[in-house]
């Protein structure tokens, strides 16, 4: 079997062939859908389990520990899928080789379901002791792996479809999911915690989140193989655009600009964490009120990320990505000084942090997506952009809730600013760097 065969051989992506668009072809706007609805199913199973490892975790896996500690102890765990991400993404690349993009998407998307699944049915510390800690670690391995697996390159095949004169509002279109899937987890949260009590909650309620993710990642899979079944998809696998190369090759022979798509995102990725999961546990550990009413500050916030999400888009099309990322990253330094200490003044500084916050993470999360990835070759595109992805997420947003809630309960909110400042550096060193450095991807 050849690999063009190969990567369009499961039934599934036959099945996905027969619902393609009218006269065979596939327009931007309908990879866009596509993209979105396979990022929001990403990034609700991302959050779902972000929210829980504040809401839940820490008082039934860490009962034993502190309010504080316990809360630690349950980032620590939360940074683990971040650890584990490239080595799905080494697993997953050779199953893509070798049985096709399909068969990859397939495995990946239910691992990442079952995992996510299997999160939902775990005892706690009360059942089984310390093995509790050691299952979730385990579920969350497998969330990770999945997650670098499940890199299909439509980011990409939309890129190459988009009109020049719209690069920006495509390379927005994929960050859309992070606020959907952050209003979908939040949403949900926030009934539970309102229609039961907290026994009630912390004994089944908070498991309903985990079971729905299962059903997303199905619907998902089908948008995602639809894609990969088009003929733009096969073109460009054809012309080695979308052909998964070696990750050791790619990492040794594309290192420069891996490592500058790495870092110019960290502002945003850092941000990231900074206002969708920190804020959450700050105010649960220090300002005890109904945890329903700060997640309803939490989804107007999406809708705000939302929001500026698009207007990054158009932006990026009058000025161009880069500025758009610079000048935002900027901006963030200055949030950094005067944004963390807004969420010690009560509920009308919980709410200017949240929304001012929001808004910033929309205009550079929006296009510090594979800000660099044009300067790689064709042939390592596809690899180099998982590795690039796999990379930001792990140095710049893994452990931002762990690191921010150690500084501000040792030094105080303002602390939380040095962490955003460290990746606002990153992001502009990276964007001066790559004028001069990566000009040429051959160099």
């Amino acid at each position: 079997m050849n690999a063009l065969a190969s990567a369009t051989s499961t039934p599934l992506e036959r099945d996905a062939r027969l619902v393609n668009a009218r006269e065979h072809r596939v327009r931007p706007g309908e990879i866009a859908i596509g993209v979105v609805i396979g990022r929001a199913s990403e990034y609700f199973d991302f959050f779902v389990y972000a929210l829980a490892s504040v809401l839940v975790f820490p008082r039934l896996i860490f009962p034993w520990a502190d309010p504080l500690t316990a809360t630690l102890y349950s980032f620590a765990l939360f940074a683990v899928a971040f650890a584990a991400r490239p080595f799905g993404t080494l697993l997953f690349m050779w199953i893509d080789r070798h049985h096709g993009r399909g068969v990859k998407l397939t495995i990946a998307l239910f691992l990442l379901g079952g995992s996510t699944m299997a999160i939902a049915l775990l005892p706690g510390h009360a059942e089984i002791g310390a093995a509790a800690a050691w299952l979730l670690a385990l579920f969350r391995v497998g969330q990770g792996v999945a997650v670098g697996g499940a890199w299909d390159g439509l980011p990409t095949l939309l890129s190459l479809n988009a009109p020049r004169e719209k690069r920006g509002w495509y390379a927005m279109v994929p960050q859309l999911g992070a606020p959907l899937g952050l209003i979908v987890a939040a949403s949900l949260f926030a009934y539970f915690l309102w229609v039961l009590t907290p026994r009630d909650f912390l004994a089944w309620g908070w498991r309903y989140p985990f079971f729905v993710a299962l059903a997303i990642n199905v619907v998902a899979l089908f948008a995602r193989l639809r894609l990969v079944a088009t003929p733009e998809f096969t073109r460009l696998f054809e012309q080695g655009e979308l052909q998964p190369a070696p990750a050791f090759r790619t990492m040794v022979e594309q290192w420069r600009i891996i490592l500058l798509g790495a870092v110019a995102p960290l502002a945003s990725f850092a941000l990231f964490h900074v206002v969708t999961v920190f804020p959450l546990a700050w105010v649960m550990l220090t300002q005890p009120r109904p945890l329903e009413q700060f997640l309803l500050i939490e989804i107007g916030a999406a809708v705000v990320f939302l929001l500026a999400l698009v207007a990054s888009g158009v932006t990026a099309d009058l000025i161009g990505r880069r500025k758009v990322l610079g000048w935002s990253a900027v901006a963030i330094g200055v949030f950094g000084f005067a944004g963390p200490p807004l969420l010690g003044w009560g509920i009308g500084g919980q709410v200017g942090f949240m929304l001012a916050g929001a808004a910033l993470l929309g205009l550079a999360f929006g296009q510090s997506s594979g800000v660099v990835n044009d300067r790689l070759p064709s042939a390592a595109r596809y690899t180099g952009a998982a590795i690039v992805a796999n990379a930001a997420w792990f140095t710049g947003a893994a452990f931002a809730p762990l690191v921010a809630l150690f500084l501000a309960s040792r030094l105080g909110l303002w602390a939380v600013g040095l962490y955003l400042l460290s990746g606002v550096a990153c992001t502009l060193g990276a964007l001066w760097i790559n004028k001069h450095w990566a000009t040429h991807p051959s160099e």
